[in-house]
């Protein structure tokens, strides 16, 4: 069955990585135009291109999938099977429509929740105790397909983005090459979604990760974990900005914001009073600098007990 594989960023690469070795038929990739990069805005590619041309397998970056050109390119590869994992356009009707075997879509998140640009994300900031992949047939609507296939694994009380997205990745490119068997083999069924239950998962923006002091340690520990190592939960200390990417909730009171406790041993700990609770912070991001432990950051002298976080 010849396949036409659609993604752009790491997870589609280790999805494409694990069709190739379990022996399945990449006749072509489809991906995102290079972008410039690093201080330098060196053009790069996308994980996903790189990884097909290492692997001989012709790629495109059309700008659009809704002119003639890409019509024509759709019909001299002939695809019989569209994979889509994040590329990140919609795509029309008539490109779902063309292979004989349907276009079909890896989404990470247990489906009708959580549709949308973050699934990954927003399930970890609601504080979600599961989560999992998709894969699905795609229609015309945002992650509306039916579904084919799902896998839950729980979200571990100290997974971040990072750790959710890369354990996503392998049971979602395993669950993938799976279901593009069982398609082979004609032994899928489809499952429709029940809109009823449906959520959305907005993309991250800049407000969703600024840190409220004045809410629940609890609901600020889901909130850092959801966007940490990026984009990065933050807040501001003497009018700068402080990205703060590890922390737990501990059992202590104070004012909103007040820094309560310092520990400047070894890795040390930085304690913010929050609405209710605390939050024990041991790894930070300061503004202009890299990332250290919080001992390192008070033993700097950047930070002390009474200083307000807002």
């Amino acid at each position: 069955m010849k396949i036409m594989f659609m993604g752009t960023p790491e997870i589609s690469a280790t999805c494409l990585k694990r069709l190739i070795s379990d022996g399945h038929t990449v006749t072509s990739v489809i991906s995102r135009e290079d972008k410039p990069r690093g201080r330098g805005n060196v053009m790069m590619p996308t994980p996903t291109k790189t990884l097909a041309l290492e692997n001989d397998i012709p790629v495109y970056t059309p700008k659009t999938l809704r002119d003639e050109g890409f019509e024509q390119l759709l019909a001299e590869l002939s695809p019989e099977l569209i994979v889509v994992v994040a590329y990140g356009k919609i795509l029309p009707k008539n490109v779902i429509d063309f292979p004989k075997y349907g276009c079909i879509n890896l989404h990470v998140s247990l489906l009708p929740k959580y549709r949308g640009a973050a699934p990954m994300q927003r399930a970890i900031m609601e504080g979600e105790r599961e989560t999992g992949v998709t894969v699905m047939y795609m229609d015309e609507g945002l992650d509306t397909g039916d579904i084919i296939a799902r896998e839950v694994f729980p979200i571990l009380d100290d997974d971040d983005f990072e750790k959710v997205h890369d354990r996503s990745a392998d049971i979602g490119s395993a669950l993938l090459s799976k279901t593009i068997f069982d398609i082979e083999d004609g032994n899928v069924k489809r499952e429709k979604q029940d809109d009823s239950l449906a959520t959305y998962a907005k993309k991250v923006e800049k407000e969703d990760c600024k840190l409220d002091f004045t809410l629940s340690a609890q609901k600020l520990d889901f909130q850092i974990r959801g966007v940490t190592p990026i984009p990065g939960a933050f807040a501001y200390l003497g009018g700068k900005m402080l990205k703060i990417n590890k922390a737990k909730v501990v059992d202590k009171s104070g004012q909103a914001g007040k820094v309560i406790s310092l520990d400047d041993k070894g890795e040390g700990s930085i304690t913010v009073a929050c609405g209710e609770g605390a939050l024990l912070i041991t790894s930070v991001i300061p503004e202009g600098k890299g990332r250290m432990s919080a001992g390192d950051f008070i033993r700097g002298r950047k930070i002390k007990l009474g200083d307000i976080l807002e």
